[in-house]
């Protein structure tokens, strides 16, 4: 899925083909195995090494957090069989060759640093950074170091995006003209998400899946307007944006934290019409209508996190085993794409993160 994949003329297919491609994404369990270690016993943790453990050969050797005893309960819950109580241990520790970054988003850029410069490989929950700078950062230090990076969103890792991947390669769909890509949640008071120190709000909670997926597909905007909605608690509590780029092609997207949405996925193109099941992040399925009246369905079974987690892990291994410092699912520029336009949408709104420099000029018109 890129933007020059989609800018191209309309030539390619008359209509759909006979039946969906396959997913080419292997088994997880041939993966080669690595030592990872994890920074941040959180929610998310949890889930990735529940993940691991059930469809991997991936060995969990250690974890890290601020809290030596948050560490060591991690530990012991999925018998892990090193605890440590800072990053930089974690990052040091001789028994690591990969950290899974998962601490809250605003340190996600520290650690990945930490990490990198003790000589491990990194994979960073989304976002890799809270701006387009702190992604920069990583990837360039990645790149002296002669290490992997690679942004944690789980969700261009799932098989279903693969056959995606290749009906959009294809150009079964034709040229794409519109995206539209939307998700919302409920939380409960008290929530991490309405911590303002914590890059509270749904722009990097939720607002990263559905502006991934438009950069990936249509590359950066050359028009952006956004609107938003403060919250009660003190952050933002809605972003909608509308957005043009290059050839004429069309994005809509809306986040927010008030309630639940469909957390649906439309691409719209001179040929076909790609519907993704909600939550279209999720594993589960997508339809493709072409508009002389074929239809295919890819009924790929619905899943959560423990589900889908470990294909990026799998992916993340097999590239480095290949001498790979980059994953093909999620390369480091789509991931510093999606944080200039998210740049965009916080400047137009007077956003502003805590302990951030001032946002720099971005090359995005305010329309």
């Amino acid at each position: 899925m890129s933007a020059a994949d989609n800018a191209r003329p309309d030539a390619v297919h008359d209509r759909l083909p006979g039946r969906l491609p396959v997913s080419r994404v292997p088994d997880p369990r041939e993966a080669p195995p690595l030592r990872w270690g994890i920074a941040g016993p959180g929610w998310i943790a949890e889930r990735f090494a529940a993940s691991l453990q059930q469809h991997t050969r991936q060995e969990l050797a250690a974890v890290g957090s601020r809290s030596l005893d948050r560490s060591a309960g991690f530990a012991a819950r999925f018998g892990i069989p090193a605890a440590y109580g800072s990053y930089r241990e974690l990052a040091e520790a001789p028994d690591v060759d990969i950290v899974y970054v998962a601490t809250p988003h605003n340190h996600h850029h520290r650690v990945a640093l930490e990490a990198l410069d003790a000589g491990k490989h990194v994979l960073v929950e989304k976002p890799i950074g809270i701006n387009a700078g702190q992604a920069e950062e990583i990837t360039a230090l990645a790149q002296a170091r002669g290490l992997l990076a690679a942004e944690a969103l789980w969700t261009f890792f799932l098989p279903k995006f693969d056959v995606v991947r290749q009906l959009l390669d294809g150009g079964h769909l034709g040229q794409v003209v519109s995206v539209m890509a939307e998700y919302g949640e409920h939380f409960e008071p008290g929530h991490r998400i309405f911590d303002a120190d914590l890059a509270g709000g749904p722009l990097l909670d939720l607002g990263t899946y559905p502006l991934a997926f438009i950069t990936a597909l249509l590359g950066d905007p050359e028009r952006v307007c956004a609107l938003g909605t403060p919250h009660p608690e003190g952050v933002n509590g809605q972003i909608s944006a509308v957005m043009q780029f290059p050839g004429g092609a069309h994005a809509v997207t809306n986040t927010n934290l008030y309630g639940f949405t469909p957390t649906a996925a439309t691409v719209v193109g001179t040929r076909a019409t790609l519907t993704i099941d909600g939550p279209f992040n999720f594993p589960g399925g997508f339809t493709v209508k072409s508009h002389d009246g074929g239809e295919l369905r890819y009924g790929g079974e619905s899943g959560g996190h423990l589900e889908g987690l470990h294909y990026q892990a799998a992916a993340v291994a097999r590239a480095i085993a290949a001498g790979r410092r980059e994953v093909e699912e999620r390369p480091m520029a789509d991931s510093i794409r999606f944080l200039r336009l998210a740049d965009e949408l916080r400047r137009q709104l007077g956003i502003r993160f805590p302990d951030e420099a001032p946002a720099p000029a971005v090359n995005l018109p305010n329309q």
